[in-house]
């Protein structure tokens, strides 16, 4: 029988946040996987836990992975960790629990700390609809393409950045979206210096452009205004006639009849211009 994959987070900053859970699936664990083994240690001191340990991360994942799996698959139970936050999320870590879930490994998510959530619920921003983006390209070039590609976004944008990137980030985001666009910073989550900044994207970067950013940042951007939509016309309802007749092979009055219904039509305004055109 395979062992258990615990997909276990660490705090972002506050040790305060450890819950009994998280502590007692390290404790559990037959080894532990860390992004790396140097922070994971001191946590497991300060918890007083002991366990083998591996590194996993990024550049190493694609021999590391299959090696930790093998020992799944052998009946070991494995606590993945990364230096601070939710496991899998941003993170190489679901490139592992592909694997598991290819092989039929058992893995448990454990609730925890996770920059994303925390800097959404703070930020004032609404919360309904996001989108989650992690961190942006370093080229420029590659950087705006994935900007643009945001542009008419409406949902709530989340973007995780570095203090050195962020002047740049924040110049190319108030060009792609407009410097009138909110935006919530938050800086340094649930530790002793944390910030957030609520301000426009056009303050922020003349902001940080004179002033040198700490810490790690969460961005989190308001989504565009919805566009309202133009009502449809007689000759979009003709287009839809046309088509409902070719592709379903539909009657005239059968086609008049849904083309009106999907795009809020007259129906006998609809039928009289197919049956005059």
């Amino acid at each position: 029988m395979s062992g258990t994959l615990y997909l276990v987070p660490t705090p972002i900053g506050n040790l305060g946040d450890i819950s009994q859970r998280m502590a007692g699936a390290l404790a559990q664990a037959d080894f532990i996987a860390a992004e790396d083994t140097r922070v994971s240690v001191k946590l497991l001191n300060h918890l007083g836990i002991k366990k083998p340990m591996v590194s996993y991360y990024r550049h190493n994942m694609q021999t590391s992975g299959p090696a930790i799996l093998e020992r799944l698959l052998a009946g070991e139970s494995c606590a993945l960790v990364t230096d601070a936050g939710t496991p899998a999320v941003s993170d190489p870590g679901e490139e592992l629990v592909a694997l598991c879930a290819q092989a039929g490994v058992e893995v448990v998510s454990i609730p925890g700390p996770c920059a994303l959530v925390t800097a959404l619920a703070a930020s004032g921003q609404p919360t309904g609809r996001f989108t989650f983006e992690g961190f942006l390209a370093m080229n420029k070039k590659n950087r705006c393409h994935h900007l643009e590609s945001l542009r008419e976004e409406e949902r709530t944008m989340i973007f995780y950045e570095a203090p050195h990137k962020l002047p740049a980030t924040l110049k190319d985001l108030a060009e792609v979206f407009g410097p009138d666009r909110p935006v919530s910073l938050c800086r340094e989550l649930t530790k002793l210096h944390e910030e957030i900044v609520r301000t426009t994207l056009g303050a922020a970067a003349e902001r940080y452009q004179a002033e040198s950013p700490k810490g790690e940042f969460v961005l989190v951007v308001r989504g565009a205004e919805p566009r309202e939509e133009e009502p449809a016309t007689l000759e979009d309802g003709l287009d839809r006639v046309r088509a409902l007749q070719e592709e379903e092979d539909l009657s005239l009055r059968d086609a008049v009849k849904r083309a009106a219904k999907e795009l809020g039509l007259s129906r006998n305004e609809l039928y009289r211009a197919a049956v005059e055109e």
